[in-house]
């Protein structure tokens, strides 16, 4: 099989992790996989510089895995951006809390 079908299958798989990880509410999971993924696309950054023209075949192959990839990637914002949202409104409060009490404890 061809290198870069075998990085796109790869980045496939880690994203379904990911995909997975994110749907469960597993952060640090997700976290430790996004390091996995990030690494695998600086692979294959280089490796697609250096790869040969692909068959049809290879290209239909290519686009399936990453039409999953962008799938898998819609799924894992569906859960990360909410959580996203409310850790920045639990920040937020946070701070205007810490700031109440500065303002009160100063006088």
């Amino acid at each position: 099989m061809h290198q870069v079908i075998e990085n796109y299958e790869s980045l496939s798989a880690i994203t379904a992790k990911m995909r997975d990880a994110a749907t469960h509410g597993e952060w640090d999971t997700l976290l430790k996989l996004e390091g996995e993924c990030r690494q695998r696309v600086e692979i294959m950054k280089a490796a697609d510089d250096d790869a040969p023209t692909l068959s049809e075949t290879s290209r239909q192959q290519k686009a399936a895995l990453i039409r999953q990839i962008l799938a898998d990637d819609a799924v894992i914002r569906s859960h990360t951006e909410p959580w996203m949202a409310q850790l920045q409104r639990v920040m937020r409060n946070t701070k205007v809390e810490q700031r109440v009490r500065q303002s009160y404890s100063g006088q």
